[in-house]
């Protein structure tokens, strides 16, 4: 199946889903990555205002306080990483929030984690998105470790890659984490 085929299957699956069935996934994955060592000791982690039947990690803002939570702006063809402040966040054309563009910027580099939503992934780190690249051109900017988020049932065997593509150091899901294996960085295999 071609990506496009392939992100229009896993949107649907992932649409498919009640409010209820997401709040109850969220919730599950929210409280296992509060009790994740790994991310326990990361001290500066970028994660995503959920979108479009994502599974939503806003409840990880109270579980792990004293992480410097940053979220991502879009800005052109990039993302532009701010401070979450839940009073500054402005809704974007695509229909996301995201924060207000007068607020600190957070270099990259300064990460240590960083939780990548997608429309799929599978379990040698590849991640199927929207399309538009935007991770695709953030990652090789940071060292942090790449932890991909999303339902079980976005959960493809194998996915077509191109040479751009930023793989994944994690898959995580409600059900399971995955360390995927052979870590890359999108420089080919």
């Amino acid at each position: 199946m071609s990506k496009s085929d392939l992100r229009a299957r896993f949107q649907s699956l992932r649409e498919s889903l009640s409010q209820e069935q997401v709040a109850i996934a969220s919730a599950q994955l929210c409280q296992w990555l509060s009790e994740w060592p790994v991310l326990q000791k990361a001290e500066v982690v970028l994660t995503y205002l959920s979108f479009r039947n994502e599974l939503d990690l806003r409840p990880l803002f109270s579980l792990l306080p004293d992480i410097q939570w940053a979220v991502p702006r879009v800005e052109g063809t990039h993302l532009v990483l701010h401070p979450y402040r839940p009073g500054h966040l402005v809704r974007h054309r695509f229909g996301m929030l995201e924060p207000a563009d007068d607020l600190p910027v957070i270099d990259p580099a300064a990460l240590h984690l960083v939780l990548v939503p997608g429309v799929a992934f599978d379990r040698q780190g590849a991640r199927l998105g929207f399309g538009g690249g935007y991770y695709d051109r953030l990652l090789p900017a940071t060292r942090a470790l790449r932890v991909g988020v999303n339902y079980d049932r976005c959960l493809a065997e194998v996915l077509p890659r191109d040479e751009h593509d930023q793989r994944m150091d994690w898959v995580v899901t409600p059900a399971q984490a995955i360390h995927c294996a052979p870590l890359w960085r999108g420089t080919g295999d």
